[in-house]
């Protein structure tokens, strides 16, 4: 094939080209925010996000008006609990990055940011963790309360003297 010519894309692959083009921007946030990476070295919500989109190009035909970032959302969250789970990440479940959402355990991680970040309904955010919806409600408030609480200190808790 001489320099130039390309190979005409399928309308397939020009859809889902399209759709990661629009959302993995956000996509990749949503990662970030999940692994608790630091923004400029995103190896391991690079790796997670890669695996959920491949997965999503592979059902492409299959996905019949479901939509595409919902898909691909639901099998990056999935992928990031399973590996949570076998990791053990931290100290009684906690994540080790120094991270805003740091001091959350996995499952209270997804549920903050499922519900507070991506705006998912409490009982989509239920299936997708495969828990009750009541469970849901109580992970995210204890991980609001554990966010609002100042460092090494109860919430209203006046900072130490230095």
């Amino acid at each position: 094939m001489s320099p130039g010519h390309e190979i005409p894309r399928t309308a397939r692959a020009r859809a889902f080209v399209s759709f990661a083009a629009g959302a993995g921007g956000r996509l990749l946030h949503l990662a970030v925010l999940l692994t608790g990476e630091a923004p400029g070295s995103t190896p391991y919500a690079r790796r997670l996000l890669t695996a959920a989109l491949s997965r999503t190009y592979a059902d492409w035909d299959a996905l019949r008006g479901d939509d595409p970032y919902d898909r691909t959302r639901q099998d990056l969250v999935a992928r990031y609990a399973r590996a949570a789970w076998h990791r053990r990440l931290g100290a009684a479940g906690r994540t080790r990055d120094p991270g805003p959402l740091g001091p959350l355990t996995p499952h209270e991680r997804i549920a903050v940011v499922l519900r507070l970040y991506e705006g998912v309904p409490e009982e989509q955010a239920a299936a997708l963790l495969g828990l009750p919806a009541e469970r849901v409600r109580a992970l995210t408030a204890r991980a609001s309360v554990r966010l609002a609480r100042p460092p090494g200190g109860a919430p209203g808790a006046p900072e130490p003297a230095r």
